[in-house]
């Protein structure tokens, strides 16, 4: 998804690669370790009127370093006050809504261990939210599902692990007139993969990891349910 060679700092204490750089084993320094960008956010969920499973709603929140490098890859200038002027946050969405052709979606769903497909991300919005930039769109599925009686289970990642992601935001559950929970299970690193964790630490921001899909190992997931 990325052909920069911009080399990306990690952010401070409490993010995911702090919390898994304990297993690495002879690893290089995180500052030139895969992931190279972290996002914070995650996923709401949308319903018709007619009760089904309409949409997801994405949150992306960039760490500091990535808004930095991104302000200034499309020349965008700050105010007064720090923040995105409206002409240049209307330039900001206008150049994000145009997504890679291997965006592969971030928000991964499934029903009964069958993926649900997703059309391709629509109603970008964007904005600088103290020194970040957040983004939001959203993806209609496919085929909208009922869901009561059901779990829907939804994995926040990208699949080459170049982004990090990580559940931040409390899933919102919107329009769906019955009574439906969800429950975050974030990942849990696993000292037995420390062998995993040091060979992706070792590429750089050009390499991909043998795996083409191993950024599901490192995902938060929800569970969605809603009484029949």
């Amino acid at each position: 998804m990325d052909d920069r060679t911009f080399t990306c700092l990690p952010r401070t204490p409490g993010l995911r690669a702090a919390t898994f750089s304990a297993f690495l084993i002879s690893a290089a320094p995180l500052v030139n370790a895969h992931p190279h960008v972290f996002v914070d956010g995650g996923i709401d969920f949308v319903f018709a009127e007619d009760g089904a499973l309409q949409a997801v709603e994405l949150t992306w929140l960039y760490d500091e370093f990535e808004t930095l490098y991104m302000i200034s890859r499309y020349g965008l200038s700050l105010n007064s006050k720090g923040e995105l002027g409206e002409e240049a946050r209307l330039k900001l969405i206008e150049e994000l809504r145009v997504f890679p052709e291997d965006f592969d979606g971030s928000a991964h769903l499934s029903l009964d261990d069958e993926a649900v497909e997703l059309d391709w991300p629509k109603d970008l919005d964007g904005r600088l939210l103290d020194g970040r930039l957040q983004v939001t769109f959203m993806r209609d599925l496919t085929t909208p599902l009922y869901v009561e009686g059901k779990e829907i289970k939804a994995a926040f990642y990208e699949s080459t692990y170049f982004f990090a992601f990580k559940i931040t935001n409390a899933p919102k559950i919107l329009g769906h007139p019955g009574a439906c929970q969800t429950e975050v299970i974030p990942f849990s690193p696993d000292p037995n993969d420390a062998s995993l964790f040091a060979k992706l630490a070792s590429l750089s921001r050009e390499e991909k990891p043998e795996d083409e899909n191993v950024g599901a190992q490192f995902a938060d997931r929800i569970s969605l349910r809603c009484a029949p």
